[in-house]
């Protein structure tokens, strides 16, 4: 067994590997950027070296910069992680020639699946299914136009060597397949070093589901079941789970044999995951290979009970797999949520920052569930425009797929996050929407289901009453606190000031009142029965944990101006608690009116302007490309909402923006 092995990645997936180094004994190196320089996997190693400036094009993607700093240190062994250097061929021949071991696949394995188009010729002589689509190399737009119209369309217009969605676009028409065959090549490009594209059917209604896959190098190789991605935004995966509602017995063996033929028809060494997409009928199509570790890893490994990261640096140490096919089953159910700094507010965007607050859920076994929160970030990480906006991947266990979906709704509700715009709300309010607790998914989901981004909806009047309620106890509580105060001119003396309040959730009043006996609370809404409410919730405190009829909940609690901002399951709303007298004027204050901006194109992220397609003085009609702007390793194209004249254009390409600042502005 290698007694020093380096992790060539950053972030969430560093630590994890370091995790797994430390429990077999393994003492562990990390790499940095000028940018990670305080990250936490810096922290969790045994040693750190410092490989180059914050750009991964100048640190993290130098393969000659890893093999030095093995060689400083004396590591014998490199884990890649995933992204970066982890699928590239010539990275694992280096490291091969300078005697270290690659923690992953051999080189004809990842050469032969990391090219989508000779993987799929692959995959079809080992007889696994695979979509129709053209395989050859094309020549530009007008070459994918008519390849595209052949196939029929809807069409995949993919990068030969994209991952992460990245290089990726649906096309419905030639027009979309001209511009769709542009985005994809210049992403490309600039993100992988090969601007190669690849067409192929677009299957609708398609749910993504991948096998897990393990192989030794003495021709042991087993499936360890599958995993449903479909819940993504612009093929980026955001909540997965393992077992597939979806799948039944027999096609899950069905995919999982052919994963393993593919693995064997390449000598598949380490872990790795095949992808598929999977039609209403159950009818499943090779997709890709990834030879490496994947993102959601966890929730096999929850309902395996195996460590996949373990497996990889036994295989790569020349260890026998000691598990036959016989030993992996399903033990109850999991579910990862991806934690993005994607602000579902503005559409998903990309957010940078500093989180000023981070507080996971409390990790372990609770009752009948097991939270686990895989986190490369503490509280004061700073979120760079430089790397994957993941932040970190919260899961949840339990024995069934209702408990494990009301267990993660539980630990996302307990997730403080602030500093940034982060998906959170977005991945609780996901917890109680009716398609996906019935499983109802296909890739197309969030694209269904919230069009035009996340909304803060209104909350629902039970849910109203159970933020008024919970306001009303908040503000007993804090009134006692300043009553207590010695001196204080401050007086809750009158009984009768004390127990009647009237609680304001999204301009409906809620007249209640409110008695106390030590911890417990029992409030009656006007019109309704009584509850009790128990909490040790004390001012100050960031997140409530309160038991109201007996049923516990956690709110995030923040004081404002006569009240509370509360968030729960993705619902974000401001209460104010009021004496009778002071709500009665309130209904009488007008709301504030949102600054119109509908003359202005504004950068929607903080980004770099990478083209403008409009000049000053031009007509736009609606749907028109305005520009393009770059974030997080992904091209943006901004479009016109409606027919305008340009009047000015302050930016150029090459400028750096931050959110809300003015690309264009239109004439009135």
């Amino acid at each position: 067994m290698f007694k020093k092995i380096l992790i060539a990645n950053r972030g969430e997936i560093a630590c994890r590997v370091i995790k797994s180094a430390k429990k077999m004994g393994i003492a562990t190196v990390a790499v940095y950027s000028d940018a990670d320089r305080d990250a936490e996997h810096v922290k969790m190693a045994d040693e750190a070296v410092h490989i180059g400036p914050p750009p991964a094009a100048q640190s993290y993607l130098l393969a000659d910069r890893i093999i030095a700093a093995c060689k400083q240190t004396g590591a014998e062994a490199v884990h890649p992680g995933y992204g970066f250097l982890s699928e590239r061929a010539s990275f694992c021949e280096a490291l091969e020639r300078e005697g270290i071991v690659f923690i992953g696949p051999k080189v004809k394995a990842i050469e032969a699946m990391g090219d989508k188009i000779t993987s799929k010729k692959i995959a079809a002589e080992a007889g696994v299914s695979t979509v129709p689509g053209y395989m050859g190399l094309i020549d530009d737009a007008d070459h994918a136009v008519k390849i595209a119209s052949e196939i029929g369309y809807p069409v995949m217009i993919k990068a030969s060597a994209g991952g992460g969605g990245k290089g990726m676009r649906i096309a419905w028409n030639d027009a979309e397949a001209r511009e769709g065959f542009d985005r994809s090549k210049s992403e490309a490009a600039s993100s992988f070093g090969d601007d190669r594209i690849f067409i192929e059917k677009f299957v609708v209604e398609p749910r993504h589901i991948e096998i897990q896959v393990l192989a030794d190098a003495h021709g042991n190789c087993i499936y360890l079941n599958e995993r449903e991605c479909s819940v993504q935004r612009r093929n980026q995966k955001v909540v997965e789970e393992a077992p597939s509602p979806f799948l039944d017995e027999t096609t899950r063996k069905a995919m999982g044999e052919q994963s393993v033929a593919l693995a064997e028809a390449v000598d598949y060494q380490s872990a790795g995951t095949v992808e598929f997409i999977v039609d209403k009928d159950r009818n499943f199509y090779f997709l890709e290979m990834n030879t490496r570790l994947q993102v959601e890893h966890p929730v096999t490994e929850l309902i395996t009970g195996v460590d996949l990261v373990e497996q990889m640096i036994r295989i790569a140490a020349g260890e026998k797999l000691d598990l036959k096919q016989a030993d992996i089953s399903i033990n109850g159910w999991a579910i990862e949520s991806r934690l993005y700094a994607e602000d579902p507010y503005r559409n998903f965007l990309p957010s940078i920052g500093r989180l000023t607050r981070y507080r996971p859920p409390e990790e372990g076994r609770h009752g009948d569930h097991i939270v686990r929160n895989d986190t490369g970030v503490t509280e004061g990480s700073e979120i760079s425009m430089f790397y994957d906006p993941m932040i970190a991947k919260l899961c949840t266990w339990a024995p069934t797929r209702e408990k494990a979906v009301d267990a993660m709704a539980d630990a996302l509700d307990r997730f403080e996050v602030e500093g940034i715009g982060h998906n959170l709300p977005f991945c609780a309010a996901l917890m109680q929407h009716p398609r996906w607790r019935e499983a109802r998914l296909s890739t197309a989901f969030i694209a269904e289901e919230y069009p035009d981004g996340f909304e803060n909806a209104a909350p629902d009047p039970a849910t109203a009453e159970r933020f008024a309620v919970v306001a009303a106890v908040l503000q007993r509580i804090a009134d006692e606190r300043r009553a207590g105060i010695s001196g204080a001119r401050f007086n809750q003396s009158n009984e009768d000031a004390r127990t009647r309040r009237v609680a304001v959730v999204a301009r409906t009043d809620y007249p209640l009142s409110i008695t106390q006996d030590g911890d417990v609370f029992t409030v009656t809404v006007e019109g309704s029965k009584a509850v009790t409410v128990s909490t040790r919730w004390r001012p100050g405190d960031r997140l409530a944990d309160l038991a109201i009829a007996g049923q516990r909940h956690a709110v995030k609690v923040e004081r404002t101006p006569g009240g509370f901002r509360l968030r729960q399951r993705g619902l974000d709303a401001r209460v104010l608690v009021l004496n009778p007298r002071a709500a009665e004027l309130n209904r009488l204050m007008p709301e504030k009116a949102a600054p119109d901006t509908s003359n202005l194109l504004l950068c929607p992220m903080p980004g770099l302007i990478v083209s403008i397609a409009v000049e000053e003085g031009q007509e736009v009609q609606e749907g028109q490309t305005l520009a393009i702007v770059e974030a997080m390793k992904m091209e943006n194209v901004l479009r016109a909402e409606k027919k305008a004249v340009v009047k000015t254009i302050p930016v150029k390409p090459g400028d750096s923006l931050a959110v809300d600042e003015i690309i264009m502005e239109f004439e009135k």
